[in-house]
Formats: structure tokens, C-alpha cells, sequence
């Protein structure tokens, strides 16, 4: 059966490599330290994830985003700036080596700061996470720590999860900046039109 965590042993089992669930601010996800290829490798087999849907990347600051080396351009700055931490995932370039883990052939990552207190504290200890929504791919994502134990109870791959109570099930907003004018990806918690006004 899948454990209960707290934060010091969720840290530690992504700085040794395993699959833990988490609460963000929108939904609960699987996660997997970017410093550990196969955990991430582990992610999309743990979802039955197709290989060819990239992950996107949790984060604390743009800090951790550049560490990374991802140049951060003003349009994603200006987002950033406005609705970070927040439900907002922002795709921009990203450098070979990132992407290829992460199962992006476009040569762009996404990246979000989460509005969620407990999940930022963890992500300042254990760097960018690789992270997806807890449920099997193209299902509902999970909104509770009993619903991830549910969907999971036969995963040996899943270490744990943090228990963060319910999550609203709105998922993030996903924008595209990387070509020449910017697109909504997925439809989620920060409406179009906030975006647009922006950008205007």
C-alpha cells in the first residue's frame, strides 16, 4: 500500500531517486528530482504517460529556471512577475540535455511556480521537480491524498505521498511562448483574457 509522508521523508526519497505524489495548488502530482533521469523515466510508465507528452518542471523561483539553463525571455517575465506563484504554466525554450529527459522533441519545456506553501518550502530543498498529475494518463487527476492511494494501490514505482489535504481539481493554464506570438496550450485556473491583458 502506498505510504503517507511527511516532508522531511517525501525530500528524502526524491534526493534518492523515487516517485513521490504531491500537493500543488491545482491538483495532486507524481514527482521525480531532475537530478535522477530514471525516477523521471518512471513518471510517464507510472501514468502510462506516452513518451512523446513532455513533462513539465516545478519550481520555487526563476532562479532555479536559469540554473537550469533556460534563458527566461520578458514575456515570460512579465507573466512570471504577475501570476507566479500561481496556476500558470509557462513553455519556453530549454536546452537539449533538459528536454530529452522530459520527453520533449520541440526543443521547449513548461515550467511553473506553484502557489502552495508547504510544496514551495520542499521545492527550495529539493531543487526543479519533473511533475505530472497524479492519475493514469487521460484520467481525472487525483484531489486527495486517498484518491492518489486508490489509483496507485498496486504501483510499487510510487514511494509515497504527502498528505495536503483536498486540492480544488483545476488544472493549470498552459501557454506557449516559444514561437513568435503566444498560444494557450490548455485551458486551466487563469483565464485567457487575464493573459491577454498583459500582453496588451
Amino acid at each position: 500500500m502506498t505510504a503517507l509522508l511527511d516532508l522531511r521523508s517525501a525530500l528524502d526519497a526524491l534526493a534518492n531517486g523515487a516517485v513521490v505524489a504531491l500537493p500543488t495548488d491545482t491538483v495532486y502530482g507524481v514527482a521525480a528530482s531532475l537530478d535522477h533521469p530514471i525516477a523521471v523515466a518512471t513518471l510517464f510508465s507510472l501514468k502510462h504517460r506516452p513518451t512523446s507528452a513532455p513533462m513539465p518542471v516545478l519550481v520555487s523561483s526563476i532562479s532555479q529556471i536559469e540554473a537550469l539553463g533556460v534563458a527566461w525571455p520578458e514575456r515570460a517575465r512579465t507573466l512570471s512577475d504577475a501570476l507566479w506563484p500561481g496556476a500558470l504554466t509557462i513553455v519556453v525554450a530549454a536546452p537539449l540535455d533538459l528536454c530529452t529527459p522530459l520527453g520533449s522533441t520541440t526543443g521547449t519545456i513548461g515550467f511553473r511556480c506553484p502557489r502552495d506553501e508547504t510544496l514551495l518550502a520542499l521545492l527550495e530543498q529539493s531543487g526543479p521537480l519533473a511533475l505530472s498529475s497524479a492519475n493514469e494518463h487521460g484520467e481525472a487527476p487525483c484531489e486527495s491524498a486517498a484518491q492518489v492511494i486508490q489509483a496507485f494501490a498496486s504501483r510499487s514505482e510510487l514511494r509515497g505521498v504527502l498528505d495536503g489535504g483536498e486540492r480544488s481539481g483545476r488544472v493549470s493554464t498552459v501557454i506557449d511562448l516559444s514561437g513568435a506570438h503566444w498560444r494557450i496550450v490548455r485551458d486551466g485556473a487563469v483565464p485567457e483574457n487575464v493573459i491577454a491583458r498583459l500582453f496588451n
